[in-house]
């Protein structure tokens, strides 16, 4: 039996950025096991997070999962809605100590967005979008939405330093997500297409563009597929360059092209006409221009 309620028990932890708790509508449980179990959960960050705390020293590197419901109050109705969610958890070396290997470098930001490229890649979801958010629980400039076809498939970051401080963690990094189960069971695709390995050689080549601080590099990317079409098999961003050569509140962006044709062996002057169009859409659509 439920009734709802606004306090999130375990979940409040996650509330401390501005001060004082969210106030969003849970569901009360009459007859609660224990005092900090009084409602169901909205989401499965606390479970996560309480998992990484309790085992935070035992190890130098930590990575959990948990798939689970999330249950929310659905008006009109006695019993709530019970939502399918995924979420990730991790902290500490990027690689695990070994005899041959000093590593020291910590997972950020960039590690957990590999991990769920990796996971919408084994599910065959291409061109989601990964898009700056907010979040009462992830730090500001470290978080990010995953879209697809419009559809909001979750939310991840770093950790925020006040509600980090809420548990007993070290010095690293907090990175966590959570991801909509449902919306990712429907964007998966079970039957997809595969292509043979490409028998012609490719043509290899770098480019480097400056554009406004502002401008998200998925953009320019999906300007640059636009101009390159089929020939272009291969986009890779492998420099991202500040400086007063190239002027204040610009970047500079640089990419691995791949060119490759499926029925014959490019040619020099196809691959400049690609490399042309590319540069020229880029100009036309973001005011990009080529650094020299």
């Amino acid at each position: 039996t439920a009734r709802r309620g606004l306090r999130g028990g375990r979940e409040a932890r996650l509330q401390a950025v501005s001060g004082h708790a969210e106030q969003v509508e849970y569901v009360r449980v009459l007859n609660p096991l224990s005092p900090d179990r009084v409602v169901m959960r909205r989401s499965l960050l606390a479970s996560a997070l309480d998992t990484l705390e309790k085992n935070i020293r035992l190890r130098d590197r930590l990575a959990f999962f948990e798939i689970g419901p999330v249950f929310l109050p659905a008006a009109g109705q006695t019993l709530p809605e019970e939502l399918p969610r995924l979420v990730i958890a991790m902290s500490g070396l990027r690689l695990p100590a070994a005899w041959d290997r000093q590593e020291t470098a910590l997972m950020d930001f960039y590690d957990l967005k590999g991990v769920i490229e990796g996971l919408l890649d084994d599910l065959h979801i291409q061109q989601a979008v990964f898009s700056p958010a907010s979040h009462p629980a992830f730090h500001p400039g470290k978080c990010a939405e995953i879209q697809f076809e419009g559809h909001s498939l979750g939310v991840f970051g770093e950790l925020h330093p006040q509600v980090k401080q809420q548990y007993d963690f070290l010095a690293p990094p907090v990175l966590a997500a959570e991801m909509d189960m449902a919306a990712l069971l429907s964007a998966y695709r079970r039957f997809y297409q595969i292509q043979s390995v490409p028998v012609f050689p490719p043509v290899l080549e770098d480019i480097a563009v400056i554009v406004d601080e502002s401008l998200p590099a998925a953009q320019v990317e999906a300007v640059i597929r636009q101009g390159g079409g089929k020939l272009l098999t291969g986009l890779r961003l492998f420099d991202i360059y500040r400086g007063e050569q190239i002027g204040a509140g610009k970047k500079s962006l640089a990419y691995a092209l791949t060119y490759q044709a499926s029925d014959h062996t490019l040619s020099a002057g196809e691959a400049a006409q690609i490399r042309g169009r590319i540069i020229r859409r880029l100009e036309q659509a973001l005011g990009a221009r080529l650094r020299s």
